[in-house]
């Protein structure tokens, strides 16, 4: 009686183990569909529900960032951003969206060290940091002039 309750207690912690990771991945799915449709809120929503299931899922962060992003909530983007940044530290898109960030809030050494951490890791993105560097070597000299 033991080794069949055993066995059957197993499976059943089996099975909903499968359950839950398998269900992290609708979320975080689905929400990368919403977003695709331009649906936020509930795109929004779909993230949230993901981070509950796995807390790293820098992904998840990630396209929160995003959506923060399109609504104009810097400090939640900013916030979103830290946490991929800290679950992933060399995602390139988080970077580049920091470091523009950093440029909007005049914060020039932020971008620097941004932009050091961003060489050393882009593959598709690097075209974007030239043109952040780019823009920020025509302000500085204005500020030093000041």
């Amino acid at each position: 009686m033991i080794k069949k309750f055993k066995l059957i207690f197993c499976f059943y912690l089996v099975i909903n183990i499968f359950n839950s990771s398998a269900g992290n991945e609708n979320f975080f799915n689905k929400g990368l569909e919403l977003y695709k449709d331009k649906k936020y809120e509930d795109a929004r929503f779909m993230f949230e529900r993901s981070i509950v299931f796995n807390p790293k899922d820098s992904n998840s962060y990630l396209y929160l960032a995003k959506i923060y992003n399109s609504e104009d909530n810097q400090e939640k983007e900013e916030k979103n951003l830290e946490a991929t940044l800290l679950i992933e530290p060399g995602n390139e898109e988080a970077i580049l969206m920091s470091m523009k960030i950093a440029l909007k809030k005049s914060n020039y050494s932020k971008v620097k060290n941004l932009s050091e951490t961003f060489s050393k890791v882009c593959k598709e993105l690097c075209k974007e940091n030239k043109g952040i560097l780019e823009t920020l070597s025509n302000i500085e000299p204005k500020n030093n002039e000041s």
